[in-house]
């Protein structure tokens, strides 16, 4: 967790862009990834990107309801 920490709030805040993104909350700008899997249990699911979204537009959806 801290190095997934580290690769986005942490690097937002070293850009002093800590107040635009990093953090997922009201008024940030909309930049999300979702993994296929559990990357806490297995670090390779960062490898499996199945959604992205950046300012707010979908840019790749294939997350499929189970």
């Amino acid at each position: 967790m801290d190095a997934i920490v580290t690769a986005t709030s942490r690097s937002a805040e070293s850009l002093r862009l800590g107040n635009q993104i990093g953090t997922i909350a009201p008024g940030m700008e909309a930049d999300i990834i979702a993994t296929d899997g559990n990357p806490l249990q297995d670090i390779t699911a960062v490898r499996r990107i199945t959604f992205v979204m950046k300012d707010g537009k979908v840019y790749k959806n294939e997350v499929h309801a189970h």
